[in-house]
C-alpha cells in the first residue's frame, strides 16, 4: 500500500469521478482552506448541522440512539456548546475505488483551538457524503465555518496484486450512499 499524491488524486478525481465537487487546487484566501494538496484533498464541512445536546437526560447508546440528543441547524457558522459535539456532513461526495482506503484527520487550524475533527475511514467502494463529528474539548463556545475545510482525506492504493476480497459495497455496509448527516445505525 502506497500514499498518493495530488497528480494521482486530480486522475482519479477527474477519470472516475471520485470527488465531487473537485477543487483541483488549495483554495485559501479568507477561508479554512480546502481541496487538493500534497499528498491527500481538504475537504469542507456542509452548511447542515446536528448539535447535541442533553435536554431530554438521554443516554449516549450507540445501539439504540435518541435522534432528540440532537438540534438541527442549517447556517454558516455553527457554534457548539462547550464540552460538546456536532454531527455534520462534508460538502464533497465520496466514490472510493475498490484498491482504496483513505484515513480522515482534522485541519491543524480547528487543532489548534482544542476543535478535534473525528472521521472514519473511507473504505473500498464506499459512496457518499461523509458523517464529521467534531467536539469542542474547551470551556468555551466554538465556532465551525460551513463550506471550508475542516479535515484532511489521506490515500491509499493497494499494490495491484493485494486488492481486498471484499469491499464495503460488496457488503453492502449500512453508511452506503448517505446524502445527509447520519445517525449511528445498528
Amino acid at each position: 500500500m502506497s500514499i498518493k499524491s495530488d497528480r494521482w488524486i486530480r486522475r482519479l478525481a477527474v477519470e472516475q469521478g471520485m470527488i465531487k465537487p473537485f477543487e483541483d487546487r488549495q483554495v485559501r484566501k479568507g477561508v479554512i482552506s480546502y481541496g487538493v494538496s500534497s499528498y491527500g484533498y481538504d475537504i469542507r464541512v456542509a452548511d447542515e448541522f446536528k448539535v447535541f445536546t442533553n435536554i431530554h437526560t438521554a443516554v449516549v447508546d450507540p445501539k439504540n440512539f435518541d435522534a432528540r440528543s440532537f438540534v438541527d441547524f442549517k447556517t454558516d457558522v455553527c457554534v457548539i456548546p462547550p464540552n460538546s459535539f456536532a454531527l455534520a456532513r462534508t460538502v464533497e461526495y465520496f466514490k472510493i475505488p475498490r484498491n482504496v482506503l483513505t484515513v480522515c484527520v482534522g485541519k491543524s487550524t480547528y487543532a489548534r483551538c482544542g476543535i478535534i475533527v473525528n472521521v472514519t475511514p473511507f473504505e473500498p467502494e464506499w459512496e457518499g457524503f461523509a458523517t464529521l463529528e467534531v467536539s469542542n474539548t474547551t470551556p468555551l463556545p466554538a465556532k465551525i465555518y460551513a463550506n471550508e475545510g475542516i479535515a484532511q482525506v489521506i490515500f491509499f492504493e493497494a499494490d495491484p496484486d493485494d486488492v481486498c476480497a471484499i469491499s464495503y459495497g460488496d457488503k453492502k455496509g449500512k453508511y452506503q450512499g448517505q446524502v445527509e448527516v447520519t445517525l449511528p445505525r445498528m
